[in-house]
C-alpha cells in the first residue's frame, strides 16, 4: 500500500523537474512512510511513497521492468501475483524481486491493457512504456484505491493518490465546482464522477487511460463492470457450498503479508464472518480491533468481544469519547474534499488502534452492497413488487394523492412514517431509490441555496447521475439495479474513500476480502430469494455463516458506525452549529441563504428538530473550503 504521483506532458516531451514530483509525493508521505523514489525522463516524472507489505527490502519504486523498457509506480496489492508470476516465467519473463509490482510490468509487456482483467486485487498504478512512449493509468474494479488527475493549461496531466498531491503543483487552479457542492449536499461526499475543484477528475473504478506525448489526453476506458443479468441455478445447499468456497478463497488470499496482519471487528455480520474465516485459516490467534462509544445506545463493543472470545483472538478495543469532535480539522485534512459521513471519525480511531498492533487489517466492507444487506435495498425490493402490480399512471394517481394527503410524521414510529413510502411508490423505481439514498433531498437543498447558486446549478440535480447509473446496469430487476448503483456509485464515493483515507492517514493497509470480484460476481448471479428473504438481506450469506457464528450476531438489527453527532451539535458543538450561518468561508461564496442556516441551527440546538446531518455537512464543507481556497 502506497501513494503515487506524477506529471506527463502530452504536448512535446519537455523535461520534468524532479523536485516538483517530489513535492507532490511529500504531500502524501503518510501513505508511504517506509520509502520514497522519483524517476524522470523527457516528458515524464513518476513519484512513489512506499508502505512495505510484501518483499520488504526487494521492491523499491519507481520500478523498471527487467529489460528497462517500462517503469511503474503502484498503489495496492495483487493477490494472485504468484500464479501470474509462474505463468509469465514459463513464457520467458525474468524476475529480480519477490513482490507483485514487477509482475504488473511483465504482465503489461506480455498482454498490454488485456493484463488488467488478469490482476486480482486492489490497485491504482501508472506504467510508462519507453518504447511506445505511452502512460497507462489504471484503477481496480471497485475503486478500492483512488487516483486523481488534472490536465493543466500547458497540456500536462498530473496525477496522484489524493487530491493533496495535485494541490502541491503550483499550476493547479483552485476553483470550486458548484455542481460538486450540489452533489456533496445530496450525498454527503463528492462522487467519483466529479471532484470539488474544476478541472480535477477521478479515474473511475474499473477504467484505464492511455496517454501519449503527441495527442490530447484520452478519456477513460472501461475495462470491467459487474453484471446482474444471469442467475445461478441450484438448491440453497448447493449455492451455499459455492458461496462458502468463494468466501474462504477471498479471505485466504488476503492473509498474505510479510508484516503483522489483523482485522477490524465491529461484532456485525460482515466483520465477524471475516474474523471467523481468518481464524479457520490461521494456525495462530487472529489480532482483532474494535471501537466503541461512550454513548451506550451506539456502542457495539460487547458483540465484538463475544466474537473475539468465540475465536480466541488477540482483541484490542477503544472508545470514542464525547470530546472526539476535536478531530474535525484533522478529518478535513485527510479527505481534502468535503466528506460528511460521520462514521469516518470512529473509522479513523479504529485504524489508529489497529496500527498500534498490525500493519494490515482486513475489513468487512462490501458485503452489504454485494448481498443486499442494506435496509433500503430490502425496502426497495418490496416496493418494486408493488410497482409491478399497477401501471405507472395508476400508481402516480393513487399513491401520489395518498402521499400528498398523508401527514409528515418524522418522530413517529417507523411503520407510521408512510408519507415518503407513498410518494416513492408514485415514482419510477430508480428515481425513488435515488431519492431515498440522498441524505439531503432536492427540496431541502432548493430551500438552502441562494438565488445566485440556483443559477449556477441550472437544470442539474445530484440524483440524475445516480439514476443514470441504475439504468445502465446489466440487470433483471429493481433490486439488481439498486445493488449495481450501490456498488458503482455509493461504494467508491463513500465507503471506500472513508476507509482509504482514514487507514492511510496512519500508514495502515486495509483490505476488503468481501470485495473479491469473483465473490461479488457470484453474489450478483444469486436468485433474489437467496439475497432477500422474509424482509431481511444477505440471506444466503447468513445461512452459510451459521456454521461459525451464533444467530444473535447474524440476525440482530444492523447498526453500523453511528456517531453521536446530533448530541454533539446540541452540546459541545452547539456553538459550531450556530456559527455556521455566519461563517466567513461559506458567506464569501454567496451560495446559501443565511436566514435558512440560522433557522436550521436554532431548531436543532433547541431540540425542535434533528438537523444534525445537514449541519454536519455544512460544518465539514466550511472546513474543507477554508483549506482549499
Amino acid at each position: 500500500m502506497c501513494g503515487i504521483a506524477g506529471i506527463f506532458h502530452t504536448e512535446g516531451m519537455k523535461p520534468v523537474d524532479p523536485a516538483r514530483v517530489r513535492a507532490m509525493c511529500e504531500a502524501i508521505a503518510h501513505r508511504g512512510p517506509d520509502g520514497e523514489g522519483v524517476w524522470t525522463a523527457p516528458g515524464l516524472g513518476l513519484g512513489h511513497r512506499r508502505l512495505a507489505i510484501i518483499d520488504l527490502a526487494g521492491s523499491p519504486q519507481p520500478m523498471a521492468s527487467a529489460d528497462g523498457a517500462a517503469m511503474l509506480v503502484f498503489n495496492g496489492e495483487i493477490y494472485n501475483y504468484r500464479e501470474l508470476r509462474r505463468e509469465l516465467a514459463a513464457a520467458g519473463a525474468q524476475f529480480r524481486t519477490d513482490g507483485d509490482s514487477e509482475v504488473i510490468l511483465a504482465a503489461w509487456q506480455r498482454w498490454g491493457v488485456a493484463c488488467l482483467p488478469r490482476l486480482h486485487g486492489m490497485f491504482a498504478f501508472a506504467l510508462y512504456d519507453l518504447r511506445q512512449r505511452t502512460l497507462l493509468l489504471a484503477r481496480d474494479r471497485f475503486g478500492v484505491k483512488p487516483l486523481f488527475t488534472a490536465t493543466l493549461a500547458d497540456g500536462s496531466v498530473i496525477f496522484g493518490s489524493e487530491l493533496k498531491a495535485l494541490l502541491a503543483h503550483p499550476s493547479l487552479r483552485r476553483e470550486i465546482d458548484p455542481l460538486a457542492v450540489e452533489d456533496y449536499l445530496a450525498w454527503g461526499y463528492v462522487p467519483d464522477h466529479r471532484a470539488i475543484l474544476k478541472g480535477v477528475e477521478k479515474l473511475p473504478a474499473g477504467h484505464y487511460r492511455l496517454l501519449r506525448h503527441d495527442r490530447a489526453p484520452a478519456p477513460p476506458v472501461r475495462w470491467w463492470d459487474i453484471a446482474f443479468a444471469e442467475r445461478e441455478r441450484g438448491s440453497e445447499a448447493d449455492l451455499g457450498v459455492h458461496l462458502l468456497h468463494h468466501l474462504r478463497e477471498a479471505v485466504g488470499s488476503r492473509m498474505e503479508a510479510d508484516v503483522p496482519l489483523g482485522a477490524f471487528l465491529s461484532g456485525g455480520v460482515d466483520s465477524s464472518s471475516v474474523v471467523a474465516l481468518m481464524a479457520e485459516a490461521s494456525s495462530a490467534p487472529v489480532t482483532t480491533c474494535s471501537i466503541g462509544f461512550d454513548v451506550a445506545a451506539l456502542d457495539e463493543t460487547g458483540h465484538a468481544e463475544a466474537v473475539a472470545r468465540r475465536f480466541g483472538t488477540r482483541h484490542h478495543a477503544d472508545v470514542v469519547g464525547a470530546d472526539d469532535y476535536g478531530l474535525i480539522d484533522r478529518l478535513a485534512d485527510m479527505f481534502d474534499e468535503p466528506f460528511a459521513d460521520a462514521s469516518a471519525l470512529p473509522t479513523f480511531r479504529v485504524c489508529e488502534l489497529a496500527r498500534r498492533h498490525v500493519t494490515v487489517a482486513l475489513s468487512g466492507d462490501g458485503a452489504d452492497e454485494a448481498f443486499a444487506g442494506y435496509r433500503r435495498q430490502v425496502f426497495h425490493h418490496s416496493e418494486e413488487r408493488i410497482r409491478a402490480l399497477a401501471p405507472a399512471g395508476v400508481r402516480r394517481a393513487l399513491f401520489g394523492t395518498l402521499g400528498a394527503l398523508y401527514p409528515a410524521l418524522p418522530r413517529a414510529p417507523r411503520p407510521l412514517r408512510a408519507k415518503a413510502t407513498l410518494l416513492g411508490l408514485a415514482r419510477d423505481g430508480d428515481e425513488s431509490y435515488a431519492r431515498a439514498l440522498a441524505v439531503t433531498r432536492e427540496e431541502q437543498r432548493q430551500a438552502l441555496y441562494s438565488p445566485d447558486f440556483l443559477r449556477l446549478r441550472g437544470e442539474y440535480r445530484a440524483e440524475q447521475p445516480f439514476v443514470e447509473t441504475m439504468r445502465r446496469a446489466d440487470a433483471r430487476s429493481g433490486l439488481d439495479r439498486a445493488q449495481y448503483a450501490d456498488l458503482a456509485f455509493y461504494l467508491p464515493g463513500d465507503i471506500l474513500t472513508k476507509v482509504d483515507r482514514t487507514s492511510m492517514a496512519v500508514g495502515l493497509e486495509a483490505r476488503e476480502p468481501l470485495l473479491d470480484h469473483r465473490l461479488v460476481e457470484f453474489a450478483a448471479r444469486l436468485p433474489e430469494a437467496m439475497r432477500v428473504r422474509r424482509g431481511t438481506g444477505k440471506f444466503l450469506m447468513k445461512q452459510v455463516m451459521r456454521r461459525s457464528l451464533p444467530d444473535d450476531i447474524l440476525f440482530r438489527p444492523k447498526m453500523g458506525f453511528v456517531t453521536p453527532i446530533a448530541q454533539w451539535l446540541r452540546g459541545p458543538l452547539a456553538g459550531e452549529a450556530r456559527a455556521i450561518a455566519d461563517s466567513a468561508t461559506l458567506g464569501r461564496t454567496g451560495w446559501f441563504d443565511a436566514a435558512v442556516l440560522h433557522r436550521l441551527a436554532a431548531e436543532h440546538v433547541a431540540g425542535a428538530a434533528d438537523n444534525s446531518r445537514l449541519l454536519w455537512q455544512l460544518v465539514m464543507l466550511d472546513r474543507s473550503l477554508a483549506k482549499l481556497l
